[in-house]
């Protein structure tokens, strides 16, 4: 039995309950001229419907929501990240960049917004939000440059920060984000379909919350810069304008109880709980006994990694808290404070700090981790799977797993050795999945 292959099904089995395609053809349908999804209905007849969006998964998104709608829809466009675009019939597609938002993303945002300022009270907008819209979708205040937007970026990703406090402070050097674009789509009602990739589902947090309220204030993103040390950093427009913010003298983002939401649903369509559910299925048919440890892993990474590692090996020398064969699966969103100069992302190195804790595990077991979206941070991997047999690759090529560990490298230390994972652009993104198994 192959027991990284098997790990890999599984993860695979994940990622196609969360398809877009799957997502959105179990949930929306037409009834007699309306469009329903749960107890929601939208009249078709009467104004005009755009489509617009982004993220990693919004050209799939798209693409699923033409098969239901089909002419329905009068004009679109969506954003996603460079190589995720697919063809779509009445939605345009563009792509820019990410993690680090560039002119692209600029020039996209600027076109939704004017096809936006068309519509009429009548109108539906369907606004398709996933993973990466943060960066994909961007109108900048005037005294913020995309190049001191781009270096914050950069400082806030390295330091360890969580997405909600990276978007707390993107939030505020926004014109879009934080229920900003409902502004722009008022007055038409706004339909957001969402595909979660943050622990809790918080509207306000996925891809920035643009068209849900937000609950943090310039003062918090001020409070996460301080936290972690870098207002002497970043560049002086930047706080400068939070400061100015703070100080009640530049608007704050969109709040509860602004009429403007009262035209607005947003809809998680799916989550890592969903993917969880269908890995937990197919490894209970493949004959594990299985344990979803917790949608919300959070954490640095490498810390992280020991107590699952402990946890993997109490499994194997007690059966405690599950009997071999033995399933442990796990979901959420981990973090990396950078301090080498290495390549890779949280799963891998989350990966590679699991290698190191499970190091002399007599038992058989498989380990992966892996980005649903096909992307470990600025690689071309989706994460690493591996099994004690990788040790025989670390000492016939003379790797020194925690060298590159600590250079947070551990594209570079998988890459030979055989580990990394490779699913290319999924279509989805629901934060990590991990999963460990130990046959009887």
């Amino acid at each position: 039995m192959d027991l990284t292959k098997q790990a890999i099904d599984i993860f695979q089995a994940a990622l196609a309950a969360v398809q877009p395609a799957q997502l959105i053809g179990e949930q929306l349908r037409l009834v007699n001229g309306q469009l329903c999804i749960g107890e929601q209905r939208f009249e078709l007849g009467r104004g005009k419907i755009y489509v617009i969006g982004a993220g990693k998964a919004s050209a799939h998104m798209a693409r699923a929501l033409e098969g239901v709608l089909g002419e329905h829809i009068a004009a679109g466009l969506v954003t996603v990240k460079y190589g995720h675009r697919v063809p779509c019939r009445r939605v345009s597609i563009r792509e820019a960049g990410h993690p680090l938002t560039d002119r692209a993303a600029l020039e996209a945002t600027a076109v939704i917004l004017a096809m936006l300022q068309q519509c009429t009270a009548e109108d539906l907008v369907i606004c398709l939000l996933s993973g990466g819209g943060s960066a994909l979708l961007e109108q900048l205040p005037g005294e913020i440059s995309l190049e001191a937007l781009q270096e914050t970026m950069r400082q806030l990703l390295a330091c360890g920060a969580t997405i909600h406090e990276i978007n707390a402070v993107r939030k505020h050097l926004s014109r879009v984000k934080g229920g900003q674009l409902a502004q722009a789509v008022a007055p038409a009602r706004c339909l957001s379909l969402i595909i979660s990739d943050v622990i809790g589902d918080d509207l306000d947090v996925i891809a920035s919350g643009p068209t849900a309220p937000d609950s943090s204030s310039f003062a918090d993103a001020l409070a996460v810069l301080e936290k972690y040390h870098l207002t002497e950093n970043i560049p002086a427009a930047v706080l400068r304008h939070l400061r100015r913010g703070e100080a009640g003298k530049a608007a704050e983002t969109g709040k509860p109880g602004d009429p403007v939401f009262a035209k607005v649903e947003n809809v998680i369509l799916g989550n890592n709980r969903r993917a969880l559910a269908q890995a937990e299925a197919a490894a209970q048919r493949a004959g594990y006994r299985t344990l979803v440890l917790s949608s919300r892993i959070q954490g640095e990474a490498r810390e992280v990694a020991k107590v699952l590692a402990a946890v993997v090996q109490e499994i194997a020398a007690s059966g405690q808290p599950l009997s071999r064969p033995a399933a442990l699966l796990f979901g959420g969103e981990t973090t990396v404070t950078v301090r080498g100069k290495g390549k890779g992302g949280r799963n891998q190195e989350l990966a590679l700090a699991a290698l190191l804790a499970l190091e002399g595990l007599e038992a058989p077991y498989a380990f992966l981790s892996g980005g649903t979206d096909g992307t470990d941070g600025p690689t071309d991997a989706a994460g690493a799977v591996f099994g004690p047999a990788i040790w025989e690759q670390i000492r016939a090529k003379q790797l020194d797993p925690r060298a590159f560990l600590a250079d947070n490298d551990a594209y570079h230390f998988f890459e030979p050795a055989g580990g990394l994972l490779k699913t290319g652009p999924t279509g989805t993104n629901v934060m990590d999945i991990g999963i460990v198994l130990l046959p009887g």
